[in-house]
């Protein structure tokens, strides 16, 4: 679960990037410093940031990568932050891309796995402006309360219709996850699939209307049964790369 903003620095510097790393544990300062290659996959920068004492410590690597269907620019980074290695990508929205804006989002880049929904319970209603939803989804071991954002990166029909978000401790939005709008074959109604970063693997779940909540704003959310009708990309919800 994992969030944050780069942006590149007009003026040179010995960082060409500035920005900060979010989770649900923590709110970190971050720096992208140019570094000497030694072959073509050698990383582009050292990611650095400053740890309690003051000191600059280096925290990751990060490579300039290009998008394989999209051809967009983005920055693949690999952090460690005390907790064991995690990836995120740096993306730019279509908007940022045409004002040749310097800011970036980071996004999750790979999951835990999938596992089992088990015994879910959960519920997913339509807020009124926005195109957004806000919802919860529990179980014995866990209790996440999140919103449905709608996706400003989507560029092709597989691309998720939302991303899922959840606050950092001091409120940042962190995206753990993805949703799809779908339509059963088999009844023809709508419902929604979510995907949803867990610290156990990624969660797989639908949200439906019953008879008495279609037509209305509210969803439940239950476990997800392969029936064949998941969008094609549901299980790269996280990989999205705009």
């Amino acid at each position: 679960m994992f969030a944050g903003t780069l942006t590149r620095n007009v003026e040179p510097a010995a960082a060409e990037y500035t920005g900060m790393i979010h989770s649900t544990r923590f709110d970190i300062a971050i720096q992208l410093e140019a570094r000497a290659k030694m072959s073509e996959r050698s990383p582009d920068f050292d990611v650095t940031a400053i740890n309690r004492s003051g000191r600059k410590v280096r925290i990751g690597t990060a490579w300039n990568e290009t998008g394989n269907t999209s051809g967009n620019p983005y920055i693949s980074m690999q952090i460690d932050v005390g907790r064991g290695p995690f990836r995120v990508n740096a993306v730019q929205t279509k908007e940022a891309r045409a004002a040749q804006s310097g800011a970036f989002e980071i996004i999750p880049l790979v999951s835990n796995g999938l596992m089992k929904s088990g015994s879910i319970s959960g519920e997913l209603t339509a807020m009124d402006a926005d195109n957004a939803f806000t919802g919860y989804i529990a179980n014995m071991m866990f209790d996440l309360e999140f919103m449905l954002i709608e996706n400003s990166y989507k560029s092709e029909e597989t691309h998720p219709d939302y991303r899922i978000e959840v606050s950092s401790p001091r409120g940042t939005p962190i995206r753990v996850g993805s949703a799809w709008m779908a339509k059963s074959s088999r009844t023809g109604n709508d419902y929604l699939s979510l995907l949803i970063n867990t610290p156990d693997g990624d969660l797989r779940v639908n949200a439906v209307q019953n008879e008495e909540q279609r037509g209305g704003q509210t969803f439940s959310i239950i476990p997800f049964i392969d029936s064949g009708e998941q969008p094609q990309d549901a299980g790269a919800g996280l990989s999205l790369v705009a």
